[in-house]
């Protein structure tokens, strides 16, 4: 190669009034959109309806108010539902100001509905106790035919 063919290519060559350039060896890292964080707090409903359950069972876990509680149950302050009387775990609605809202309760017998009209039906407990003397089996001394 002659100089004038080295001269002529130098000065087409965009870099030769920079000088040399130095390429990257290495990709560019990106930013890490999800790194990690912290782990799940495992909210929800634990017990779902008609299932059984004692006094201090979690009923569900929650961040605010989605389910208010009912009968025999309270609320923590970290909004947890438990039971407070052993039975059978009941969700249901009920109209509340202008909307509805979603309650949780607890009943004696598995398929009751809540809310219970106590009016009509009576309580079903009794300081947190159930009635055991009431009518519900035949009347002794009654045949059947």
């Amino acid at each position: 190669m002659s100089f004038l063919t080295r001269v002529v290519h130098a000065a087409r060559s965009p870099f030769s009034l920079l000088g040399s350039v130095r390429t990257a060896t290495k990709r560019a890292g990106g930013t890490v959109h999800n790194h990690g964080g912290s782990p799940g707090k495992r909210l929800g409903i634990k017990k779902f309806s008609d299932q059984q359950v004692i006094p201090g069972n979690i009923i569900v876990r929650q961040r605010g108010t989605l389910f208010h509680p009912g009968q025999h149950v309270k609320i923590g302050r970290d909004h947890t539902i438990y039971a407070t009387a052993p039975g059978f775990v009941r969700f249901y609605n009920e109209k509340w100001m202008r909307g509805t809202r979603r309650f949780v309760g607890v009943v004696l017998e598995r398929g009751e509905v809540l809310p219970r009209n106590e009016a009509d039906r009576g309580r079903s407990r009794h300081f947190g106790l159930v009635n055991l003397n009431t009518n519900t089996s035949p009347a002794v001394g009654v045949q059947a035919l």
